[in-house]
């Protein structure tokens, strides 16, 4: 439900926070209007991304602008989807039975796992030291338990560990796993773009990463298979996208055939797919990934699922603390964040 075609009915106004009940009874917030639809619109968001009712509250960006912003809390799951599937079972197994990961030439669309993917990946990367799978029995060696999802995604991979396709459930996160964005309802331009570490949110309410540590992956010799949707888990982030693959794509103002809406970025601009309705990328970004339109106001469009970012910078002010894990993974084994003490174990 779009606030701009339906009238709404007070509910509550206390600790800085708007709550507001739209016309088919769900909770809504209301941020001032414009001529363009810059900032955050709420109604876009799949129906159970959050796990509490999205709030206004008071924050400050990093570089001390003091504003308001859209407190999100999340559980870490795709809303409306179960993740997967991630690693085949065999060598004998087709697209269906497997995930995606990088193709490794660094751009267009990932490559399937598929059984002979896994098979040929001394071929594949060039290397004859890839061996994830068991040659006797044909099965693929991936990560069947928490303790090998737990042993495999971290800088310092064991041995043991070494040569599997990882996968990790959402039964993996601690029971009272959430993460919280706070995100400027208007965004604020920087006098500076600011370094991507996550990105935002998609529009299921799963993370937007930033991007996924590959050389220290594949030195390892493992793949982090993501699903098709281009998203893993692990248990510091839950769910989480390296891609975009039109999996939270979400169309608005298609009078002009405009790319679909995929999330919004922590500065609180949108986040909009690579190509539009008729195939067509957007011309004259800028470093960002980004331009500004007379209906969208300034927006990011996508890289390609094989990229591995989604966005090159961030043209708004953030806000730190960070917005849900605003600051982002560091690379594995890299120092983290605005001091903050590491994360490990992030893809």
């Amino acid at each position: 439900m779009n606030l701009k075609h339906c009238g709404s009915l007070f509910m509550a106004f206390a600790l800085g926070s708007l709550v507001l009940l739209g016309c088919d009874g769900k909770t809504q917030l209301k941020s001032e209007s414009a001529d363009i639809s810059e900032g955050i619109d709420i109604s876009m968001f799949t129906e159970g991304a959050f796990s509490q009712a999205p709030k206004i509250v008071d924050c400050e960006t990093a570089q001390g602008t003091k504003t308001s912003c859209y407190e999100f809390i999340t559980t870490g799951a795709p809303a409306g989807r179960e993740p997967g599937p991630f690693c085949p079972r065999t060598i004998d197994d087709g697209a269906d039975a497997g995930g995606a990961w990088f193709d490794k030439n660094g751009s267009g669309d990932l490559v399937d796992i598929t059984g002979e993917f896994i098979l040929k990946l001394d071929e594949y990367y060039g290397d004859e030291k890839w061996l994830v799978y068991d040659a006797d029995t044909k099965k693929v060696r991936y990560t069947a338990t928490k303790e090998a999802c737990l042993g495999a995604a971290k800088p310092d991979v064991e041995a043991q560990y070494m040569q599997n396709c990882i996968e990790c459930k959402l039964e993996y996160l601690d029971d009272d796993f959430s993460v919280t964005y706070l995100i400027p309802t208007t965004p604020i331009p920087a006098k500076r773009t600011g370094r991507v570490r996550t990105v935002g949110i998609a529009l299921d309410g799963s993370e937007l990463s930033g991007p996924a540590p590959v050389n220290a992956i594949l030195g390892a010799y493992t793949i982090a298979a993501f699903d098709d949707c281009g998203g893993h888990i692990n248990v510091h982030q839950g769910y989480h996208y390296h891609s975009s693959t039109g999996c939270t794509d979400r169309a608005v103002n298609t009078d002009n055939d405009h790319a679909p809406l995929i999330g919004y970025a922590i500065d609180g601009y949108g986040i909009y797919a690579m190509k539009d309705s008729q195939g067509k990328e957007a011309e004259g970004l800028d470093e960002c990934r980004g331009q500004t339109d007379a209906v969208r106001g300034y927006h990011y469009h996508a890289a390609s699922p094989s990229e591995n970012l989604f966005i090159g910078c961030l043209h708004g002010e953030t806000v730190r603390p960070s917005g849900g894990p605003q600051g982002g993974p560091p690379p594995r084994g890299g120092p983290p964040p605005n001091g903050a003490p590491p994360r490990n174990g992030e893809h």
